[in-house]
């Protein structure tokens, strides 16, 4: 089971051969013709991208304080599974990694990065923005955010960047490298949550969405070797459309 719906989370989250297949025929991209005002109208399956409600990034501000349930991190190192899919970086994570949130148990897919940050804080754009990637049993999605500041080296970012793919479209498994998610995750867990949707084609929703509340770091170095690659690959903050946007004590 957990195969199967791998495999249909990482055709939305741009992680499979057949969403490749398909962006050949359709692609989409971060400007011009096929950037982000117009992925609504490319293809039916996009629809979401205009037509939706609760869509994702958004720029939060006015966060109401509740009695959240703490996010639980359960992540362990694995072998680095790293694919330069022509829209980010990303990460493949074997099963074992997970969170639990109120009880919830929520796999950990994959995790990619977005240059600038897609989320703003009062209207504040962060250097780079990672989005770790979860499923629970019932194939609804979890993303967790990481905002990332200009300042001290992130060492699990630093070690992924020695391995940047050469080719796109192309996993790459170094051999004996592992990769600790756990390293990537600020030491307070209090977060911002709302309900959203992937910040990519097809714009799909229903995808809870826990962006942690104190950034992380990252140097000028890793951006620097990021945005080479990728000097933009941020969707613009989407309206709220009455969407309540909680966060944590």
């Amino acid at each position: 089971m957990r195969n199967v719906s791998a495999t249909i989370v990482s055709l939305f989250v741009l992680g499979s051969s057949l969403a490749l297949a398909q962006e050949a025929a359709h692609s989409w991209s971060y400007k011009g013709e096929s950037g982000p005002a117009h992925w609504g109208a490319l293809k039916p399956d996009y629809q979401e991208c205009k037509l939706g409600k609760h869509q994702s990034p958004i720029d939060i501000r006015g966060a109401k304080m509740a009695a959240l349930p703490a996010i639980q991190f359960s992540y362990q190192a694995a072998p680095l599974k790293i694919i330069n899919n022509g829209h980010t970086i990303q990460v493949n994570v074997p099963a074992g990694s997970f969170i639990t949130v109120g009880g919830k148990r929520y796999e950990l897919l994959q995790f990619h990065f977005h240059h600038p940050s897609e989320n703003k804080l009062n209207g504040r754009a962060f250097s780079l923005e990672l989005h770790l990637v979860h499923q629970d049993a019932e194939g609804k999605l979890a993303v967790v955010g990481v905002l990332l500041a200009d300042g001290k080296a992130n060492p699990v970012i630093a070690e992924i960047w020695k391995y940047l793919p050469k080719e796109k479209d192309k996993e790459s498994a170094p051999d004996g490298v592992t990769v600790d998610p756990s390293g990537l995750v600020p030491a307070n867990h209090a977060y911002y949550t709302f309900a959203g949707s992937l910040t990519t084609p097809p714009c799909s929703e229903e995808v809870t969405w826990f962006l942690l509340r104190t950034p992380g770091t990252v140097d000028k170095p890793e951006v620097k070797a990021f945005a080479a690659e990728y000097p933009d690959n941020a969707r613009p903050p989407q309206p709220l459309n009455g969407r309540t946007v909680q966060m944590s004590k």
